[in-house]
């Protein structure tokens, strides 16, 4: 029970890594705050867990206020996984849209400025706090087609270690985990098309020889969010069976 009577709130939590990261923490004692833009999706995984579910737009601040008012009822937040994330089809970066590319800054860029301004100040206050992100091996180790996505994650991997830094003397620690790609609804989006042969091409980039799953997830966030971890702050953690050696 490495999170016993931590309360965490979990982006992005209604399916895919989110939810793998929810399930493990209520395994290991934390009531979760399920969010998800999915309302129903939360529900569900909130139910199994006996957490409590939340219906948010990350990259709205009303709505990330509005999750910081639902989890106080549940009392002080001790851990923000910042999971919710989008990509886009692999293109040529002249053909990815606008649109696109606004909705990969508001939700893996903003949305984590947005829940780090909302909630820090509360950490400040108890002198302690846990917040992981999740980057991705993209970050570290980008493949072509995919250059605003990436890019993104770079930025998660770079404001992790800033945060790290000005936090550090708050009590607060500021983790981030780079997953390969995983068995998740984004899967088939990273590959453009969800095939034998494209699903060996990309197998053939990691040494370990399958993709992440949920729980691979799951295993590593807890470890940076329990107190085994007490002395880590600022790295970005590669979830990825070798691909980044």
């Amino acid at each position: 029970m490495r999170l016993k009577d931590k309360i965490a709130i979990v982006t992005g939590a209604g399916s895919g890594f989110g939810a793998g990261i929810a399930r493990k923490f209520a395994a290991e004692g934390a009531h979760v705050i399920v969010s998800d833009i999915n309302g129903e999706a939360a529900a569900e995984v909130a139910k199994e867990i006996n957490g409590t579910p939340v219906t948010c737009n990350v990259a709205d601040r009303a709505d990330v206020e509005k999750l910081r008012d639902i989890a106080a009822a549940a009392g002080p937040v001790d851990i923000i996984v910042n999971n919710a994330g989008v990509t886009h089809l692999p293109s040529a970066t002249e053909d990815v849209t606008e649109s696109d590319f606004d909705k990969i800054v508001a939700v893996n860029m903003k949305a984590i400025y947005l829940m780090t301004q909302t909630f820090v100040p509360a950490f400040k206050e108890r002198g302690s706090g846990n917040i992981l992100n999740i980057a991705s091996t993209a970050g570290v180790s980008p493949r072509p087609g995919l250059s605003w996505y990436n890019a993104s994650k770079g930025w998660v991997i770079t404001a992790t270690r800033s945060l790290a830094v000005e936090l550090a003397p708050a009590g607060i620690r500021v983790n981030a985990l780079n997953p390969v790609a995983g068995e998740t609804p984004l899967l088939k989006s990273f590959m453009g098309q969800d095939t034998p042969e494209v699903r060996a091409k990309f197998l053939s980039t990691i040494p370990l020889g399958r993709f992440s799953t949920a729980e691979d997830m799951g295993n590593a966030a807890c470890f940076l969010c329990s107190d085994e971890a007490s002395m880590i702050t600022g790295v970005a953690m590669e979830v990825d069976g070798g691909r980044c050696i």
